[in-house]
């Protein structure tokens, strides 16, 4: 009787794994409960969480070299990632999009990380004279994204975002 019971457990327990052709990603990707589910977060390296569990991974801008740079001359931006521009100070930044060749959502973040403002599809800007746009409100930290991401994540003023991974980050 014993026997049985271990050949039961045996299989019982054992999970199919996909053909050897294909991937755990495609395995994955072809139930429909993955497909609706956010990107697993990053096991390394800053990343914003969103409000919906959405994982941002992203780059860190901390120096007015890297804040005057930003993502200039980037031609694109994966949903998944953007960059997040640390101040020494509360303010009211205005941003462009000089140089920036991909259309952007641009979210500022107070020093609470709760979203303060929120520009959607802000267009690139390849001309000497771009325009600026300030976010009226009073913040600590930008994020930027790529358009449509912030309407996709429903994000909105007053929203609760947490920072992972940023806790040695130092502006300057």
């Amino acid at each position: 009787m014993k026997p049985l019971v271990v050949l039961f457990l045996l299989f019982g327990c054992t999970k199919a794994m996909p053909p050897a052709n294909e991937t755990q990603e495609t395995a994955t990707r072809s139930t429909p409960a993955a497909a609706t589910a956010a990107p697993a977060p990053a096991t390394n390296g800053p990343r914003v969480i969103l409000p919906d569990g959405f994982v941002v991974s992203v780059e860190v801008v901390a120096d007015d070299e890297l804040r005057a740079q930003g993502l200039m001359y980037r031609d694109h931006l994966e949903p998944t990632a953007g960059m997040l521009f640390f101040f020494p100070a509360d303010g009211e930044y205005p941003f462009w999009m000089k140089n920036t060749r991909i259309p952007l959502d641009m979210i500022w973040i107070d020093s609470s990380q709760r979203i303060a403002a929120v520009r959607h599809d802000v267009p690139p800007c390849r001309t000497t004279d771009c325009p600026s746009y300030p976010p009226n409100a009073t913040a600590r930290y930008v994020l930027e994204v790529a358009a449509g991401g912030a309407r996709q994540h429903g994000l909105k003023a007053g929203d609760q975002l947490r920072f992972e991974g940023t806790g040695h980050v130092v502006p300057r």
